[in-house]
């Protein structure tokens, strides 16, 4: 964001008023993490702030402090119109396109008169903001957030609440510091958010330990519905909705399974084909290593987009047709695939 925005931007946080954060939907660790730091550190200022999600997430996201203040769009509809009409301000997080909050609360997006400003590590953002600090080569929007509360000058004003948010997300959106965007400075900011009470050894434990009993047998079946395509260094694994109903699935659970694909020992591009009667769609998660773009291929292919190495996508076509449809693409990026 160019100085002279920021200074704009400080201005506009000096007076106190309505002011709404978003997450896009399905909110994750990061998203759930920079909405709620950034959402203390506004009531610090003495706003009046809310963080407006598009729908539910995982039960091991629900500790984190003012989690229970967050309104969902999809079950509070009227309360959570009400409340973006109100908002002078509105914070977008941890997605540039308004397509990625879903149809209705898209549309009432797109209607009001507030003020955005969009903070997030995506490519390709769009141009709805005012106010845009877009750095895709950021390991996270919890760094992100730290990193704009170091340019308002505000970087004392995060207390153990606000780094215990910020920590969460750029633990999760790093997969706990294994990634290539984890840099140094990184590291600075997470010893800097441990140094101001950050707990952690408890953060890890409350996302990472906190399994049920179904969630890790809906793994197993993950892991036997994994597939190799060696010639192309390929793994994939599929779940279907009735593997989700018999395993009493709930959000969140399929969390991360597609990286056993990737930790195959030559496979340099994985993904996970989910089945969502509900959505009638199938989710796919795409993860790679190295030079290959999951965030190109899902977005050639399957509706989709995200970071060079990790990316979302999703097909209107049945579970089967659609792992057809993937296989079918391959030989056209063997060559790159094999380089």
């Amino acid at each position: 964001m160019e100085k002279l925005l920021l200074s704009d931007l400080k201005h506009l946080l000096q007076q106190p008023k309505a002011i709404g954060i978003v997450p896009h939907k399905n909110p994750d660790g990061d998203a759930i993490g920079a909405t709620l730091g950034l959402y203390h550190y506004l009531k610090k200022l003495g706003h009046k702030v809310t963080v407006i999600a598009p729908n539910d997430y995982p039960d091991f996201l629900k500790w984190v402090p003012g989690e229970e203040t967050i309104v969902k769009y999809d079950t509070e509809k009227e309360k959570a119109t009400a409340l973006i009409h109100e908002a002078a301000l509105l914070f977008t997080l941890d997605f540039n396109h308004l397509s990625r909050v879903g149809g209705d609360m898209q549309n009432v997006l797109e209607k009001i008169s507030a003020t955005f400003v969009m903070i997030d590590h995506h490519q390709q953002p769009d141009t709805y903001a005012a106010y845009t600090y877009s750095d895709v080569g950021m390991s996270s929007t919890c760094q992100m957030v730290y990193h704009f509360l170091e340019r308002l000058e505000a970087i004392d004003s995060i207390d153990p609440t606000i780094a215990t948010c910020l920590y969460l997300g750029i633990m999760t959106d790093t997969g706990s510091f294994r990634f290539r965007s984890t840099t140094s400075t990184t590291h600075r900011v997470l010893a800097d958010l441990i140094d101001r009470g950050a707990d952690n050894t408890t953060i890890h434990e409350k996302v990472y330990d906190a399994n049920s009993f179904s969630r890790l047998q809906l793994m197993g079946v993950a892991l036997r519905n994994l597939h190799v395509l060696p010639e192309y260094k390929v793994a994939y694994i599929t779940i279907s909705q009735k593997e989700l109903y018999d395993h009493d699935f709930k959000k969140g659970d399929t969390e991360g399974f597609v990286n056993y694909g990737l930790s195959i020992k030559g496979v340099v591009f994985a993904l996970i084909f989910i089945e969502n009667e509900q959505e009638k769609i199938i989710k796919i998660s795409l993860r790679s290593k190295g030079a290959f773009s999951v965030n190109e291929f899902s977005r050639n292919h399957f509706e989709g987009g995200g970071h060079h190495n990790a990316a979302g996508g999703k097909s209107d076509l049945s579970l089967s047709a659609t792992v057809d449809k993937f296989i079918s693409i391959l030989p056209s990026y063997k060559k790159e695939l094999n380089t």
